[in-house]
């Protein structure tokens, strides 16, 4: 499974660049679509808690997670989009984590 993603990543990549060219306008839109999934994160939250007395609850904790996952997921696109292998670059950024939370810093 964990293979599963990281080809998804590049083919996703290979998708949109064959759709929408490679140049830094569409980068620029990759990147801002993080904004986007992040945002509908935010709203699924919103739907939890049930802050829009209009609509009351609406969402569950389970759409929460799949809209995270969105956001991950369309990370790892834009990595993928700046030329860059995302397995390599989240495995860096675990690593940075766990030396933080193994040093005691958990900065």
């Amino acid at each position: 499974m964990d293979e599963l993603i990281w080809e998804t990543a590049r083919d996703a990549r290979a998708w949109l660049d064959a759709a929408n060219g490679t140049g830094d306008a569409e980068l620029t839109v990759r990147l801002l679509k993080l904004t986007e999934e992040a945002g509908e994160a935010a709203a699924a939250w919103i739907g939890v808690l049930g802050q829009n007395p209009r609509k009351g609850v609406t969402h569950t904790r389970e759409d929460v997670a799949a809209e995270l996952a969105d956001v991950a997921f369309t990370a790892l696109v834009a990595i993928e989009s700046l030329g860059l292998d995302a397995r390599t670059v989240v495995s860096a950024c675990a690593e940075k984590a766990r030396t933080r939370l193994t040093s005691g810093r958990g900065e």
